[in-house]
């Protein structure tokens, strides 16, 4: 081993030498450990790339959960983050307020707000019902503010009060109001535009009071499905539950069908490019189709809607009947002035209804008249009969009532179906959710051909849904082949068309036509805060490019480091080499310079 010695002539006999050591061992240690440190590092790079390509779909799906479970929890009023918006539904029989909530936008301008229904500390909707409806103010418009205070004393209540002053206020007036006349409807309007921003701190304009259109509510009922369901959001071709995409990228809308009591109504996404129509028809699309924007741009059009949509008043579960009853009594009583009968005039000779139960007795009173039916449950002779109620045209896109309906590709296409829809097919029949035609018409027939007795009897030992009641037994025969005749006969859709959804409600909840109207009305706001957003963080636009939305500049940044210091290291191995080499001479001079000192005596 070298040794390095030291000498010192005061005393002259003082000297040592010091080992040197060798650096390469501790070389080797260093090396080892920058090369176990840059193999950790790669393979955190390795995972990481993998680890995001392959849990983005779960996270997404996981976030989509948790959404839906979120829904149903208690608003976090305490959250300054929140915004809230108010919808009054102003119907015939009553008006409701509805509270909505929505978070921050998330900054993708392709997005919606994330508005969701306002829920208690009971979890419960925050939603509140008065009677009768607005229209009753029509002779006496100056209480109409009067009329919708107990309502907006309910939201003010539930809305935090330091957030009154930002929550937009939206009254929106439906079927009774459309009966007044005009002059009625200003006076009504006018007086709520005028009293109400005096009481109430609600962001509240002359644009934010209007009496809707059919077509308008059946928009904002078509929105609001589409919303919950998740159709107007822009996802990759990563995400496995997207549903089947257009051409233009987007995911493919829904399209509903809602039968109630006296009306029907359809709505249904159609594209921008149609078959060639006749002057008449073209005109007739004009007025039954709605484009529309949900961009928060207007330049984007990639957010435009062309939605067909329609309400066939009369076509309703309850007064279809209406019109089977006119329509049985006057043919009835027609025939028996020709031929000399006396059918139905008695109740030993009934009508035989083929549209109700086996053995079920009934009567018809129209005026001074009376018609006494039984039922003969005969569910392909009722819908013969039911046939005529359809007015169909002998165009060929024609639907009810001889009205043009927009072409429908049924081999692309989805719908759900609601009201009448759901409770024909579930509350007795237990089939709701995917229609299928064939099923359905064998469901419906066998019920029909039960007897009155032995129906009621099922009903009394619970085997029929909680919400049936005896009118739903009585009149389900009649409902289920109106509600056939009208899907396929009537629309035109393919007895096995597969892809008919019946629901009550979507992801656990009722989705009412208000959350699309205030959707539609804030369809701008994200646009705002998109701006206000940038205006604050365009100085550090740079910094979050760099190491937030590119962090493995970061690893790429250690990986120069570590090789820097290999390099160094190297280096400095080489310079070493070369001492070495240079410093044998030098040692052995020394030594003999160092080897004749020791004989030397130093004298007194």
């Amino acid at each position: 081993m070298a040794r390095i010695s030291f000498s010192y002539l005061c005393p002259a006999s003082w000297y040592f030498t010091v080992p040197t050591v060798s650096p390469f061992p501790r070389q080797r240690v260093a090396f080892l450990g920058l090369f176990f440190i840059s193999c950790l590092l790669l393979l955190m790079l390795i995972m990481d790339f993998r680890h995001w390509g392959a849990s983005l779909p779960r996270d997404r799906q996981y976030e989509r959960y948790l959404a839906r479970v979120g829904d149903l929890e208690a608003t976090d009023t305490e959250d300054p983050n929140l915004n809230y918006g108010l919808v009054v539904d102003c119907g015939s029989s009553g008006s409701r307020i509805f509270v909505y909530f929505w978070p921050r936008h998330n900054g993708n301008p392709h997005d919606l707000l994330d508005i969701k229904q306002m829920r208690d500390r009971n979890s419960q909707p925050v939603v509140k019902k008065i009677k009768p409806g607005i229209s009753a103010m029509a002779d006496t418009p100056e209480h109409a503010s009067d009329y919708l205070r107990p309502l907006l004393s309910f939201a003010a209540a539930h809305v935090p009060v330091r957030k009154h002053r930002e929550t937009p206020l939206y009254i929106l007036c439906t079927a009774g109001m459309r009966l007044l006349s005009e002059r009625k409807q200003l006076a009504i309007l006018a007086d709520l535009v005028k009293d109400l921003p005096l009481e109430f701190d609600f962001l509240f304009s002359q644009s934010q009071a209007e009496v809707i259109s059919g077509k308008q509510e059946g928009v904002y009922a078509w929105i609001g499905i589409n919303f919950v369901l998740g159709r107007f959001d822009h996802e990759d071709e990563s995400d496995a539950e997207a549903p089947q995409e257009l051409a233009t990228g987007r995911r493919r809308t829904v399209g509903i069908l809602d039968m109630g009591g006296a009306s029907l109504q359809i709505a249904y996404e159609v594209p921008t490019s149609t078959s060639v129509l006749s002057p008449q028809q073209e005109e007739a699309a004009k007025i039954l189709l709605a484009e529309f924007n949900l961009g928060c741009d207007v330049q984007h059009t990639e957010h435009v809607y062309r939605v067909y949509v329609t309400t066939f008043l009369g076509f309703g579960g309850n007064f279809a009947r209406q019109r089977y009853e006119d329509l049985v009594m006057n043919e009835t009583l027609n025939k028996n002035r020709l031929l000399g009968q006396k059918t139905g005039l008695s109740p030993d000779n009934p009508f035989l209804d083929p549209c109700l139960p086996v053995g079920l007795t009934d009567v018809v009173e129209r005026n001074s008249q009376v018609l006494h039916v039984r039922g003969r449950g005969d569910w392909v002779a009722c819908g013969a009969m039911l046939s005529p109620l359809l007015a169909r045209s002998s165009t060929s896109q024609a639907s009810l009532n001889g009205i043009y309906q927009s072409p429908i590709d049924f081999n692309n296409s989805e719908f759900y179906g609601f009201s009448e829809f759901f409770y024909c097919t579930e509350d007795v029949l237990r089939i709701g959710g995917r229609y299928h035609g064939p099923t359905f018409a064998k469901a419906a027939q066998d019920y029909c051909g039960m007897a009155w007795s032995v129906l009621t009897q099922r009903f009394k030992n619970g085997l029929f849904s909680s919400h049936a009641d005896e009118h739903r037994l009585k009149y389900q025969c009649f409902k289920s082949a109106w509600m056939y005749q009208v899907l396929h006969e009537g629309f035109h859709f393919p007895y096995d068309y597969p892809n008919l959804q019946t629901a009550q409600l979507v992801y656990d909840r009722e989705v009412q036509w208000t959350l699309g109207a205030i959707l539609y009305k804030t369809r701008f706001l994200p646009l705002r805060d998109l701006r206000q957003e940038g205006a604050r963080q365009a100085h550090g636009s740079w910094f979050r490019l760099s190491f937030v939305y590119n962090h493995y500049l970061f690893f790429a940044c250690i990986l120069v480091v570590l090789l820097a210091i290999i390099l160094y290291l190297l280096r400095l191995r080489r310079i070493h080499h070369r001492q070495s080499r240079a410093s044998t001479p030098l040692d052995l001079l020394w030594i003999e310079e160092v080897v004749p000192m020791i004989g030397v005596q130093v004298g007194p």
